[in-house]
């Protein structure tokens, strides 16, 4: 965790992920119970000014403890292991991929959730071993229908969804989407009208965050170093611009 936070980050995080839970309500059940403070419980009312527009209240799931990363494009850590072996997650792509180019079909590369440090890049056949055969192939349906119908949404306000990760539990025996789904933090968008595949594309997510830190050569040891003001900023700005482009609103 960073030392210094993002202004409003927590709000547009919500807020983007509230858009997405009822765009995304025909194809799969959330955990979402209520979004209004005022209907959460009495415990929570001394902290409703705290609370509004950046909370949300849920149902308790019994989390699957893999995320579930579906790639369109290839880029990211997914680059980095293609450049190594030529595959991702023990999925082996076609040769002479480049940077940023958009792969046959969406691939699912699932990924262990590690306590301490990164999560951990896994095959397949791993999550099976871990939570089953069906729930596995399940999750990997799901994952890709959602990813191909929030693509599409993306795609008719300028934005490609490059990549993105989900995570899902049970509730009452039922898969169920959980935590935040499609925001900056959790997905990788660029901006259509640049898009360039032979490099790394400018993008609306927390990559900027991370190259500062590269360029500062942190060494990912904790504590974590601070972020001067200009790069807090710039982050703010394309984190609101990805909600203004995503949701088609400028209002928080």
């Amino acid at each position: 965790m960073l030392a210094t936070g993002i202004t409003d980050k927590g709000r547009i995080l919500t807020q983007l992920s509230l858009f997405w839970f009822e765009l995304l309500q025909d194809t799969v059940k959330n955990h979402l119970v209520t979004a209004d403070p005022a209907e959460f419980p009495s415990s929570c009312k001394p902290y409703l000014d705290q609370l509004a527009g950046r909370s949300m209240l849920v149902k308790r799931a019994e989390m699957f403890p893999v995320e579930c990363v579906v790639r369109g494009y290839i880029s990211g850590s997914g680059w980095k292991d293609y450049q190594q072996t030529g595959s991702i997650c023990g999925i082996q792509l076609p040769a002479g991929l480049r940077e940023s180019d958009k792969l046959p079909e969406p691939i699912f590369t699932p990924a262990a959730k590690n306590n301490v440090g990164h999560d951990e890049n896994i095959s397949f056949q791993k999550m099976v071993d871990t939570i089953g055969q069906k729930p596995a192939e399940d999750l990997r349906s799901l994952t890709i229908k959602i990813y191909e119908k929030a693509s599409k949404h993306a795609a008719s306000r300028g934005l490609i969804l490059a990549d993105t990760k989900f995570e899902f539990g049970l509730i009452d025996g039922e898969i169920t989407l959980a935590d935040e789904v499609l925001t900056p933090d959790s997905s990788r968008y660029w901006p259509a009208e640049s898009y360039s595949p032979g490099g790394a594309q400018p993008s609306f997510d927390k990559q900027y965050v991370r190259d500062y830190l590269e360029s500062i050569r942190w060494n990912k040891q904790a504590p974590a170093p601070g972020l001067p003001p200009e790069v807090v900023e710039k982050t703010k700005a394309k984190y609101l611009e990805a909600f203004r482009l995503i949701t088609g609103r400028t209002e928080l």
